[in-house]
């Protein structure tokens, strides 16, 4: 399986304690966790030519993650069409944290994804509420994050086709912090937890899940629909 980390790549150059947290950048963490025998795994950052998502790299992407925040705008809507038409041929899109504002998300619900939140060192308690779905398999009944930002209810998104973790805050919040679309032949999982300022994608628990969401969301092996005027398949009679 290919799997291209995306990474805007921003906080961790413009913030020293941020890059203490993410020396190799929030892409090199996941990556380092999620390359294995069967899985090879590629990162790319905004700016690189194409934001590192050529033609070539993007065709034979099975898994994408995605993570952005200071500069959804800077995005180029070409390479956004391109994604998303993957999306629709099969290629899976995990999108992490402050990604529900990035272009390609919200062209995919349909929707401006907005949200609450609020950074103040808060204790998260995300609870598997679909225990049987293969994105938590070997995780508890909760995953408990120290410190993390909150994200808050209403979510700005359609109703998922399935939710799987619920959060909940120390202020008293919560959130669908565990969502799985499809649209087309690709799959999608929206991921909550990973704030730039806090060291969450070194917890084993959201390791574990993301390692789990990848694999779920991988491509199919069929070939894409046909659309578009058909001949038909049994003889039509002509009407008397």
């Amino acid at each position: 399986m290919n799997v291209l980390i995306w990474n805007e790549h921003r906080h961790e150059q413009q913030d020293q304690e941020v890059g203490k947290i993410y020396p190799k950048g929030i892409h090199g963490a996941i990556k380092e966790f999620l390359q294995t025998d069967d899985i090879h795994v590629e990162t790319a950052t905004l700016d690189e030519p194409d934001h590192g998502i050529t033609d070539e790299r993007l065709n034979k992407t099975d898994v994408m993650l995605w993570w952005g925040h200071l500069a959804h705008h800077e995005v180029a809507d070409e390479i956004v069409e391109k994604v998303h038409q993957r999306v629709l041929e099969g290629m899976g899109l995990i999108v992490l944290h402050s990604g529900h504002f990035s272009k390609i998300f919200q062209k995919l619900m349909g929707t401006g994804c907005d949200l609450k939140w609020r950074e103040a060192d808060e204790k998260e308690r995300m609870w598997v509420v679909n225990p049987s779905h293969p994105i938590v398999e070997g995780i508890g009944e909760y995953i408990e994050i120290e410190k993390e930002e909150m994200y808050g209810e209403h979510f700005d998104i359609p109703a998922p086709d399935e939710l799987v973790l619920v959060s909940w805050f120390e202020g008293g919040e919560v959130f669908r912090s565990g969502c799985t679309f499809r649209r087309g032949h690709g799959k999608i999982f929206y991921f909550r937890p990973g704030h730039e300022a806090y060291p969450t994608y070194y917890h084993q628990d959201v390791q574990k899940v993301i390692q789990n969401a990848v694999r779920w969301a991988k491509p199919t092996s069929r070939t894409f629909s046909s659309y578009g005027n058909a001949k038909p398949l049994e003889d039509i009679k002509a009407k008397s």
